[in-house]
């Protein structure tokens, strides 16, 4: 039986998977630059500002930033671009900066590529100052964030995670432990976001493939409330209180807020959609279908809510590194990995120590048994729901951290979802961890040897190789069907 629902997931991820790229082919506009020039430190844009492109001493086109900051121009082709930023169209309050790129740069742009350039503003007065190392590494994240994932090679890869730099000096040996530091990085927010899609198997039966847009709801949540001046207001009387300035800062709160919204999202597709749905004895290859209908329909909700661009949490987009040996980590990834493994061991000794933990366990395990011996089924079921969703957006608020958010950032990372609960065992929350670890580290590894754009290839690779010899996974066990 298990074998036919896993042949069933491939086959429905293979058609998933090609709706986005059907889509992004027909919306191909040709090769054109853009961006989005900002407020310093807020994602506010700036209007009126004036751009200018050109080619070989001859102008190409011109854009004026809307009231969201936003420009683009189109481009004839392939080719290298110079583009202008007109510093007196800047208003008077701000200045661009002059490094590292300052207001003119020669871009390369491939056939059918939406380019992003990024120009960086600063209060007035600082326009001639020199950038920090943070503020460079600001400049380079935003550029990447803005490119359009659509985009013919173009844009940051799809679920790649930012490794930590080598310190200088360290040569080899420093870029292999900071891509293991990346790969556990990496690995740890797939082992969050995937855990409860695997008890949520283990205990309906479901696979839900509206996982990877439950992750997206909480980073956007999390987005929205983080920019409430309501939780800022809340913070401002207990800044300078140690534990207390922590407890209330906005973004706490707000990825607080989000965990619930992510449980709340989990319990009301439960009671509202799926436990009908259980009652009028509707077959899983049915269910199937209504989570494939209900992830499209959840994304594109998020994207008329959220729209298509890459957005940064304002509170983290400039830090400095901290180097640890060979190792140059952002505080922001230093507290992912520590908040990723506490969380973690949390939600482990929550499944072997307690009641309601027990009863999960057990009803993963033989859900008829499990019935019989008095445990209430029904209830446990909730509660499943409401972890995996609680994990899930607690998930996407850190992916977000150390990428950006998007509309299809948990569609993205479906795939590398799936392969770490296949690998870890499917049904067991112990082995979605070891696999979502084990597909972090195979990922961020890869990349020492082949293209960042092949690591999910290797993931579904390994997906592949353990349905053929070990289909029961790493710590599943192997069932008698017939």
């Amino acid at each position: 039986m298990r074998t036919r629902l896993v042949t069933v997931l491939l086959a429905l991820i293979a058609a998933t998977l090609a709706i986005p790229g059907t889509a992004a082919a027909d919306t191909q506009g040709g090769a054109s630059l853009f961006g989005q020039i900002r407020q310093p430190d807020s994602d506010e844009g700036v209007e009126g500002i004036d751009i200018t492109v050109s080619q070989d001493g001859e102008q190409i086109g011109e854009a004026t930033t809307d009231s969201d900051g936003n420009w683009e121009v189109e481009l004839p082709g392939a080719g290298t671009y110079h583009v202008v930023l007109d510093e007196e169209s800047v208003p008077e309050d701000y200045d661009a900066m002059q490094v590292p790129a300052g207001p003119e740069r020669d871009v390369e742009v491939r056939e059918d590529q939406r380019f992003a350039v990024v120009f960086q503003l600063v209060p007035a007065g600082q326009g001639q100052a020199s950038a920090s190392p943070s503020e460079s590494e600001s400049a380079e994240e935003d550029e990447e964030s803005q490119q359009d994932s659509g985009s013919a090679g173009g844009g940051e890869e799809e679920g790649a995670i930012e490794a930590p730099e080598a310190a200088s000096g360290s040569g080899m040996f420093g870029q292999v432990v900071s891509l293991v530091v990346a790969g556990l990085l990496f690995g740890l927010i797939i082992a969050i976001s995937s855990v409860g899609l695997s008890l949520i198997f283990g205990t309906t039966r479901l696979i839900n493939f509206a996982h990877g847009d439950m992750v997206t709801f909480g980073a956007i949540m999390a987005m929205i409330f983080s920019g409430t001046s309501t939780l800022a207001a809340l913070h401002a009387p207990f800044e300078g209180i140690p534990g207390l300035g922590f407890a209330t800062n906005p973004f706490v709160v707000a990825t607080v807020l989000a965990v619930v919204c992510g449980g709340l999202l989990g319990w009301l597709m439960e009671r509202f959609l799926w436990r009908p749905l259980r009652r009028r004895n509707v077959a899983m290859i049915q269910m199937f279908i209504v989570s494939i209908g209900f992830a499209l329909l959840l994304r594109h909700v998020l994207l008329v809510v959220f729209d298509a661009n890459r957005r940064k949490y304002v509170q983290f987009r400039i830090q400095d590194m901290i180097e640890i040996g060979p190792i140059a980590i952002t505080p922001r990834d230093l507290g992912i990995l520590v908040l990723s493994i506490v969380v973690l061991v949390l939600v482990a000794s929550m499944l072997q120590f307690t009641r309601i933990g027990k009863a999960m366990r057990a009803v993963s395990d033989n859900r008829d048994l499990a019935e019989s011996s008095g445990i209430d089924v029904a209830r446990v079921t909730v509660y499943v729901w409401v972890l995996g969703g609680s994990l899930s957006a607690l998930g996407g608020v850190f992916l977000g951290l150390n990428q950006s958010v998007y509309w299809q950032m948990g569609f993205h990372l479906l795939l590398l979802m799936f392969a770490a609960v296949i690998l870890g065992g499917l049904g067991t929350a112990y082995g979605a961890m070891v696999g979502g670890l084990a597909i972090g580290l195979v990922a961020q590894l890869s990349t020492l040897w082949f293209s960042s754009q092949l690591m999910n290839v290797w993931a579904l690779l390994i997906m592949i190789v353990v349905l053929l010899f070990r289909p029961q996974g790493i710590l599943g066990r192997r069932e008698r069907v017939g």
